[in-house]
């Protein structure tokens, strides 16, 4: 069962953050006022459903904009190039403006359980969200606004002055995983709740993207050596790794037909439609390259490799990883995608090969592939075996135009010179508009 699908009700009547177009402008209504509310529980679900909204457009952004996936219909082809093309009316409707709000949303809902809730488990939870939703801000936008207030006021518009990433890792983002982590434990794990290994899993990717390896080491390792005890296991067979049943999810967003998403266009979890080509703008969305990956995995690994034809229809030119329909929840980490990231740690920081290709060998062997052990030996052959594994193990879940950014990548997949300004997506018009110019637009849009 899922465990968050009651929250809809609580959620609507909670207009914390709905009353005004700019997300930072708001307080809440007087009767919903921190003095007035007794029970944060509501509160918190909120913060956990705006995270809804976020779904489709990560998964999007991270494949289409990447070698994987591809639009057809105009003007989503400039999801396709690097240029100020990118930014636009139909383009932020559909993309940005509903990452960039609903995130916000969740950060003013998690900063006021953070502020007034008198319950510990709740409190971490919410530092759990609002590190998330920072952390996904930065990846997509670059420097955002920081507000950790629950009702910021509308007339400092000093606050609305956007931060450097840098910044927002330092003074929000690791802070609050850690304080997720000190707060949180694994009892009772379920998938669309926060948890001490989903803290750890998170904040051990942010340490990667931040390139200190070494802390990322740490991160991982506990998260690896901890997931048996918390009834995270690795998946027998590959096309069971992002059912919503899934042994390895560590942690989910949770969405349902029967419930609107927080986008406010759907009831369902519309990304599956667009990986397999049921949305005009999409409908034969596979790249030829991420094709060309999987055959390259095949002939590397004594294949054929399993997971092609349980990710990609080559004939149709489509993706059927999902098969969860309208109800197809949204597995933000999973153990495999901790397992690899662990192994790329480990390979920055000078592990020899073998120990480090060692982990790989259940995901490769789920696949049908051979070990990998002695065949690369170079810290630089098993940076790219790692990458190279993480494509097709992690295709069509919206990781791959973030890794390339992460590892300075983008350039040798694209097969061009990407400026740099076009690794984050433009900032929706409508905020710059709605600060007069105090939020600002990002380089090259």
């Amino acid at each position: 069962m899922k465990n968050i699908r009651f929250i809809y009700v609580a959620i609507v009547s909670f207009v914390l953050v709905t009353a005004c177009d700019n997300d930072l402008d708001q307080s809440p209504a007087l009767d919903l006022e921190a003095s007035n509310i007794e029970d944060y529980a509501p509160v918190l679900n909120a913060a956990y459903y705006y995270h809804t909204g976020v779904a489709m457009p990560q998964l999007v952004m991270g494949d289409f904009r990447a070698d994987n996936m591809l639009m057809i219909e105009s003007p989503f082809t400039t999801m396709d190039t690097y240029n100020a093309d990118l930014e636009g009316g139909d383009m932020s409707g559909a993309f940005f403006s509903p990452v960039y709000s609903n995130l916000y949303k969740s950060i003013l809902s998690a900063n006021n359980v953070i502020d007034n809730s008198m319950n510990a488990t709740q409190v971490a939870e919410a530092k759990f969200l609002r590190a998330l939703s920072y952390f996904k801000l930065v990846l997509v936008f670059g420097d955002v606004t920081i507000n950790l207030s629950p009702s910021p006021s509308i007339s400092d518009t000093s606050i609305l002055v956007r931060q450097p990433a840098n910044d927002v890792y330092n003074d929000v983002i690791i802070p609050d995983f850690k304080d997720a982590i000190a707060g949180l434990t694994n009892s009772g794990l379920a998938s669309g709740r926060a948890s001490q290994i989903a803290a750890r899993a998170f904040l051990g990717k942010v340490y990667m993207h931040r390139g200190d390896y070494t802390s990322g080491v740490t991160e991982f390792a506990a998260v690896v050596n901890g997931a048996a005890a918390a009834g995270i296991t690795l998946e027998a067979d590959f096309a069971n790794v992002v059912t919503d049943v899934s042994s390895e999810i560590i942690f989910a967003t949770q969405i349902a037909a029967s419930i609107p998403n927080a986008d406010g266009s759907t009831s369902a979890s519309t990304f599956v439609g667009w990986f397999g080509g049921a949305d005009t703008k999409t409908l034969t969305p596979l790249d030829p390259r991420l094709t060309a990956a999987f055959d390259a995995s095949s002939a590397a690994g004594g294949g054929p490799d399993l997971r092609k034809a349980l990710s990609i229809d080559v004939a149709n030119r489509r993706g059927v990883k999902y098969t969860g329909g309208l109800d197809q929840d949204f597995i933000e980490m999973r153990l495999s995608d901790v397992i690899l990231l662990y192994a790329e740690a480990l390979n920055e920081t000078g592990t020899p090969a073998a120990t480090v290709l060692t982990l790989l060998d259940p995901i490769r062997m789920r696949a049908g592939l051979n070990s990998l052990t002695g065949t690369a030996t170079t810290q630089a052959d098993v940076r790219t075996a790692i990458a190279n594994e993480r494509r097709v193990e992690l295709a069509m879940e919206g990781h791959r135009w973030f890794d390339l950014v992460r590892t300075g990548a983008v350039d040798a997949a694209m097969g061009e010179t990407v400026n740099s300004n076009y690794y984050v997506f433009p900032i929706p018009n409508s905020e710059i508009l709605a600060t007069n110019g105090v939020i600002t637009q990002n380089p090259g849009y």
